[in-house]
């Protein structure tokens, strides 16, 4: 895709990630990113993913053809209004968050009717955090959902799809609200359990603990606040969730009962059916020759 600027408000995995697999891709494109801290930007420039770092957001933003938000939910907002008064007329707008229906909403009040706001989110990233950790292929054969409203032109739609195409990956539409229902169940709601998981364990289970509760639980070492925000934001989400688990956790307790063990193994045997297939599928899509 023809981009001539692109500037990333907030440097982090995936903001570093993005800006180096745009150079990989966009050799001519300028990258410009934002943060607080001109220490992290200078670490973004020094390993590529960044040709300039600014700490004031009209520097960033001007003459940005594509701005991608990549701050924590709870700052989307703030950023919206921080950058609205100096977009140039025709530039694009998306972001990484992990909610859409605020954003999108936010969007719609605090940008002017010059430029276009399409939400996305590109489903990669680590517990990780910090540019160090970024990653030119980062998004290689990895979905992107974009969450168009009604009230979206389809070339803005069309020409950020494009722009996540161009990193690699694959892209498919949701609406902003089927969105956060959707990643409340396969997202947000396993990382809440793994962080349960962890939280209940007394010091000597832990001292027992083995790969397999390393590996349940990894995506409880992300960061506190950035997942507080998501939560906060999809609450009412969440809460049908958990409303969900609840009713299929008391469904395994009874299975526990005597004389139903046939039915707890046909329960676990159809569960690992279910993520046997999903794996294949997820093999279809890395490598689908």
């Amino acid at each position: 895709m023809a981009l001539d600027r692109l500037c990333i408000i907030g440097v982090g995995l995936l903001g570093g990630s993005i800006g180096l697999a745009v150079r990989s891709a966009l050799s001519d494109c300028e990258i410009v990113g934002y943060g607080h801290r001109p220490d992290t930007l200078e670490r973004a420039k020094k390993i590529g993913a960044i040709d300039r770092g600014e700490t004031d957001l009209g520097p960033a933003v001007e003459g940005a053809d594509l701005v991608v938000l990549c701050t924590p939910v709870g700052l989307l907002e703030e950023m919206l209004r921080g950058i609205s008064s100096f977009l140039k007329p025709g530039a694009l707008v998306t972001d990484v968050g992990s909610t859409k229906g605020s954003i999108v909403a936010s969007a719609g009040k605090l940008l002017t009717k010059t430029v276009e706001f399409v939400g996305s989110h590109p489903m990669a990233g680590s517990e990780k955090r910090g540019v160090e950790f970024s990653r030119a292929d980062l998004f290689q054969n990895a979905l992107c959902i974009l969450t168009p409203t009604d009230q979206t032109p389809e070339p803005a739609v069309t020409a950020v799809d494009d722009f996540w195409k161009t990193l690699g990956m694959r892209t498919c539409r949701m609406s902003p609200a089927d969105h956060d229902r959707a990643l409340a169940e396969i997202s947000h709601l396993p990382h809440a359990l793994a962080a349960a998981l962890v939280t209940m364990q007394a010091p000597d289970a832990l001292a027992l603990a083995g790969k397999g509760f390393l590996d349940t639980t990894r995506i409880a070492g992300g960061d506190g606040g950035l997942w507080r925000d998501i939560f906060v934001d999809n609450a009412a989400n969440m809460r049908a969730a958990l409303t969900k688990m609840r009713g299929l956790l008391d469904h395994f307790e009874s299975l526990l009962e005597p004389g139903r063990g046939e039915e707890l193994r046909a329960w676990l045997d159809a569960a690992a059916g279910k993520r046997g297939a999903l794996l294949q599928e997820k093999l279809r899509e890395v490598t689908p020759d």
